[in-house]
C-alpha cells in the first residue's frame, strides 16, 4: 500500500511539473526568440568591403598593407607612437600611405613607454643583441600589441570597419608572447565580448618567415618600395638600416635567403 501510496506522488508531480513546463518553456522559448529578434534588427552587418591596418612604416606592416589593398576596396591605416626611441618611422609610415592614397592616422600611446622599462623606449638601456636564453631580449615591449589591437578596434569600430589586419608574425618573433597566434586569437575574441562586435583579425604573416615576406612584397609588387623605403631599424636607419641591430640581422638574413632562391 505504501508503495503505491509513493508511485501515486510521483505521478501527482510529474503531471504538475509537465503542466508548469507546458507554460513556462514556452514563454521563455519565446522570450529568447524575442530577445534574438530584436538583436537581429539591430545588428549593423560588417562591412567587408573594407579593412583597417595598423602599419608602423616597417617591413611587416608595409606588406600587410598592400596585401589589404589587394583584397579590400577601402583601407585605413592606424600609426601609433608608444614612445619609441624616433620618429622616423612614423614620418616612414605616413610617407608610405600618402603614396598608397590611403588615408593615416596617428595615436598619441606614449603611456606605453612609462609602463615599463625596454630598450625600445629607453635609450639608456643597451639593446639585447641576442635572446637570452631564459627571457625575452629586452626589445619586448609588454602589453603593445595587446594595446595596439584594442586602439586599432576602437578606431575601426567608429569607421564601422570590422577587419584589422597586423603583421605579428609567430614564424620569425624573437620570443615575444604577443605576436603567437594563440595570442591573436584570444584577443580576437576578447575585443569582440569587449564591445559586443565581430572583428576579424587578420595576420597573413603569421606563418611567414623573413624570406617568405619579401617573397610576399615581391608577388604584391611592392618589394622595391619594401626595400628602399621601410624602417624596420631599432636604431632609426631607413632601408637597410643600421645592420647589426637583431631587427636588421632579421630583415638582411631573410633577404638574402629570399634572392638566392629567387636567383636559383
Amino acid at each position: 500500500m505504501l508503495k503505491i501510496l509513493k508511485i501515486s506522488i510521483i505521478i501527482h508531480f510529474i503531471n504538475m511539473y509537465a503542466r508548469v513546463a507546458g507554460i513556462i518553456f514556452p514563454k521563455i522559448s519565446r522570450i529568447f526568440a524575442q530577445n534574438r529578434k530584436m538583436m537581429m534588427e539591430k545588428q549593423i552587418i560588417p562591412d567587408n568591403r573594407s579593412a583597417f591596418v595598423l602599419h608602423s612604416g616597417g617591413q611587416d606592416s608595409t606588406t600587410c598593407l598592400f596585401w589589404a589593398l589587394e583584397r579590400f576596396e577601402e583601407v585605413r591605416t592606424l600609426c601609433i607612437m608608444y614612445g619609441q626611441r624616433h620618429s622616423a618611422e612614423v614620418e616612414a609610415a605616413k610617407k608610405i600611405a600618402d603614396g598608397a592614397n590611403v588615408p593615416f592616422q596617428t595615436l598619441d600611446a606614449s603611456i606605453i613607454s612609462r609602463l615599463a622599462d625596454n630598450s625600445l623606449t629607453n635609450p639608456s638601456v643597451v639593446m639585447d643583441q641576442e635572446k637570452p636564453s631564459d627571457s625575452y631580449p629586452n626589445t619586448f615591449v609588454p602589453g603593445r600589441n595587446l594595446m595596439f589591437l584594442t586602439f586599432a578596434a576602437v578606431a575601426a569600430r567608429e569607421h564601422n570597419i570590422r577587419n584589422i589586419v597586423t603583421g605579428v608574425s609567430q614564424a620569425d618573433y624573437s620570443g615575444y608572447p604577443d605576436c603567437r597566434d594563440t595570442f591573436i586569437r584570444s584577443a580576437n575574441v576578447t575585443l569582440n565580448l569587449a564591445m559586443d562586435e565581430h572583428f576579424v583579425i587578420h595576420t597573413p604573416l603569421m606563418w611567414l618567415n623573413k624570406a617568405e615576406i619579401w617573397a610576399l612584397a615581391d608577388r604584391l609588387g611592392v618589394f622595391d618600395l619594401v626595400r628602399t623605403q621601410t624602417l624596420t631599424c631599432y636604431n632609426g636607419v631607413v632601408a637597410d638600416g643600421c645592420g647589426h641591430c637583431p631587427a636588421c640581422k632579421l630583415r638582411q638574413a631573410g633577404l638574402r635567403e629570399y634572392l638566392l632562391t629567387k636567383g636559383n
